[in-house]
């Protein structure tokens, strides 16, 4: 397995992370790879905004998508 050296880490940034492992019940040399594995892991959003939408139904008409305007009571300005 590879090792990976990291310098110039902040000292709260260290702590912070020392706590989070012991939070966890795990050294911090493997809260360090559970970090990097979720951070690196494949994104269940793999698609685009746009593929995203055009797979949404086509149903309805532009009307069932307009907003009231009735503000539900009189507005002083």
């Amino acid at each position: 397995m590879a090792k990976l050296i990291v310098q110039d880490i902040e000292d709260e940034l260290v702590e912070e992370l020392e706590l989070r492992a012991s939070r966890n019940g795990q050294s911090a040399e493997e809260e360090h790879r559970q970090i990097l594995r979720r951070a690196l892991a494949p994104s269940p959003f793999s698609s685009s905004f746009k593929e995203f939408l055009e797979q949404m139904p086509d149903v309805g008409t532009d009307e069932d998508f307009e907003r009231s305007r009735d503000l539900g009571r009189p507005v002083d300005l």
